[in-house]
Protein backbone atom coordinates (compact mmCIF):
# COMPACT_ATOMS: atom_id res chain seq x y z
CA UNK A 1 0.00 0.00 0.00
CA UNK A 2 2.10 2.88 -1.44
CA UNK A 3 1.10 6.65 -2.26
CA UNK A 4 1.69 7.08 -6.05
CA UNK A 5 0.93 10.50 -6.96
CA UNK A 6 -1.45 11.17 -9.69
CA UNK A 7 0.25 12.90 -12.58
CA UNK A 8 -3.15 14.57 -13.54
CA UNK A 9 -4.86 16.01 -10.08
CA UNK A 10 -1.63 16.15 -8.31
CA UNK A 11 -3.43 14.27 -5.55
CA UNK A 12 -1.89 11.66 -3.76
CA UNK A 13 -3.42 8.01 -4.80
CA UNK A 14 -4.46 5.41 -2.07
CA UNK A 15 -3.81 1.72 -1.66
CA UNK A 16 -6.49 -0.43 -1.97
CA UNK A 17 -7.89 -0.26 1.27
CA UNK A 18 -7.72 3.11 1.23
CA UNK A 19 -4.79 3.37 4.08
CA UNK A 20 -1.61 5.27 3.20
CA UNK A 21 1.78 3.66 3.43
CA UNK A 22 1.08 1.00 5.06
CA UNK A 23 -0.25 2.91 7.79
CA UNK A 24 -3.87 2.28 9.96
CA UNK A 25 -6.37 4.73 10.83
CA UNK A 26 -4.59 5.54 14.53
CA UNK A 27 -1.19 6.49 12.75
CA UNK A 28 0.25 3.03 13.73
CA UNK A 29 2.05 0.56 11.20
CA UNK A 30 -0.93 -1.66 9.94
CA UNK A 31 1.65 -4.82 9.95
CA UNK A 32 0.73 -7.24 12.49
CA UNK A 33 3.49 -9.37 14.50
CA UNK A 34 2.19 -12.64 15.94
CA UNK A 35 4.23 -14.24 18.63
CA UNK A 36 4.16 -17.89 19.27
CA UNK A 37 0.77 -18.18 21.27
CA UNK A 38 0.30 -21.76 23.27
CA UNK A 39 -2.91 -23.62 22.12
CA UNK A 40 -5.20 -23.32 24.84
CA UNK A 41 -6.48 -26.87 25.91
CA UNK A 42 -9.85 -27.58 27.62
CA UNK A 43 -9.06 -28.47 31.33
CA UNK A 44 -12.10 -30.66 31.94
CA UNK A 45 -10.66 -32.75 28.17
CA UNK A 46 -7.38 -32.74 29.73
CA UNK A 47 -8.30 -33.48 33.55
CA UNK A 48 -11.43 -36.20 33.42
CA UNK A 49 -11.60 -36.11 37.02
CA UNK A 50 -12.95 -32.54 37.30
CA UNK A 51 -16.29 -31.98 37.04
CA UNK A 52 -18.54 -29.37 36.33
CA UNK A 53 -20.70 -28.42 39.08
CA UNK A 54 -23.17 -25.34 39.63
CA UNK A 55 -22.98 -25.72 43.43
CA UNK A 56 -19.10 -24.94 42.71
CA UNK A 57 -18.67 -21.39 42.57
CA UNK A 58 -14.93 -21.59 43.34
CA UNK A 59 -14.32 -23.82 39.85
CA UNK A 60 -16.87 -21.04 38.20
CA UNK A 61 -15.69 -17.87 38.90
CA UNK A 62 -12.37 -18.60 36.60
CA UNK A 63 -15.03 -18.72 33.77
CA UNK A 64 -17.10 -15.44 34.92
CA UNK A 65 -15.71 -11.75 34.43
CA UNK A 66 -15.53 -9.03 37.37
CA UNK A 67 -17.87 -7.50 35.35
CA UNK A 68 -20.19 -10.71 35.70
CA UNK A 69 -19.66 -11.95 32.58
CA UNK A 70 -19.58 -15.51 30.92
CA UNK A 71 -16.43 -15.57 29.14
CA UNK A 72 -16.14 -16.65 25.87
CA UNK A 73 -14.21 -20.04 24.71
CA UNK A 74 -11.90 -18.48 22.74
CA UNK A 75 -10.96 -16.94 26.03
CA UNK A 76 -11.15 -19.45 28.64
CA UNK A 77 -10.07 -22.65 26.03
CA UNK A 78 -12.68 -25.20 26.49
CA UNK A 79 -14.10 -27.14 24.18
CA UNK A 80 -17.55 -26.66 22.68
CA UNK A 81 -19.13 -29.39 24.75
CA UNK A 82 -17.41 -28.24 28.06
CA UNK A 83 -18.19 -24.61 27.09
CA UNK A 84 -21.79 -25.20 26.92
CA UNK A 85 -21.68 -27.05 30.27
CA UNK A 86 -20.21 -24.23 31.75
CA UNK A 87 -22.41 -21.60 30.82
CA UNK A 88 -25.63 -23.77 32.00
CA UNK A 89 -23.78 -24.16 35.29
CA UNK A 90 -23.06 -20.39 35.76
CA UNK A 91 -27.01 -19.29 35.07
CA UNK A 92 -28.01 -22.24 37.60
CA UNK A 93 -25.42 -21.03 40.21
CA UNK A 94 -26.62 -17.40 39.17
CA UNK A 95 -30.60 -18.49 39.63
CA UNK A 96 -29.69 -20.05 43.50
CA UNK A 97 -27.47 -16.68 44.13
CA UNK A 98 -23.63 -18.83 44.49
CA UNK A 99 -22.51 -16.36 41.71
CA UNK A 100 -23.72 -13.00 41.40
CA UNK A 101 -25.55 -11.77 38.15
CA UNK A 102 -23.82 -8.48 37.49
CA UNK A 103 -21.20 -6.04 40.37
CA UNK A 104 -22.73 -3.73 42.00
CA UNK A 105 -21.74 -0.28 42.92
CA UNK A 106 -18.88 -0.30 40.26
Amino acid sequence: MSIEMDESQGAPRRGPRGGANGADKKGGSSVRKRGFTRRKVCRFCADKTLVIDYKDPQLLKYFVTDRGKIVPRRISGNCAKHQRKVALAVRRSRMIALLPYTVTGA
